[in-house]
């Protein structure tokens, strides 16, 4: 493989940890209660739904698949979006979102610890 296939190859791959990074946010977006956001001093869920929608759209088709003509460093804006979701908001909101299950012991103890 000559040196710009190998470039290629590298450029696919990249574009395509940005759109898994997007997808990631996205749905742990979604995991994420609306009332979480306000508590955290964060924007609302809203507001980083469209932002991550668009996260999502756009790194989509950065990936290079020589299918649909598309600047691809429109891509990087979106690895910066997802970047600081996940960097600043998610753990921001992540003490005030609820996990349903219980410790080691699984949702059966009841805290009784035997």
């Amino acid at each position: 493989m000559s040196i710009a296939g190998i470039q290629v190859v590298l450029f696919f791959l990249f574009y395509l940890a940005i759109f898994a990074l997007a997808v990631w946010a996205a749905v742990d977006l979604m995991t994420r209660p609306t009332s979480a956001f306000p508590a955290a001093g964060k924007r609302t869920k809203s507001f980083w739904g469209a932002i991550l929608a668009a996260a999502v759209v756009v790194s989509f088709l950065s990936i290079p698949l020589n299918v649909i003509p598309f600047p691809q460093f429109l891509g990087l804006l979106a690895a910066v979006a997802a970047i600081v979701y996940l960097v600043d908001v998610r753990p921001a909101v992540k003490p005030y979102s609820k996990r349903r299950g219980g410790g080691s012991r699984g949702p059966w103890d009841n805290g009784r610890g035997w």
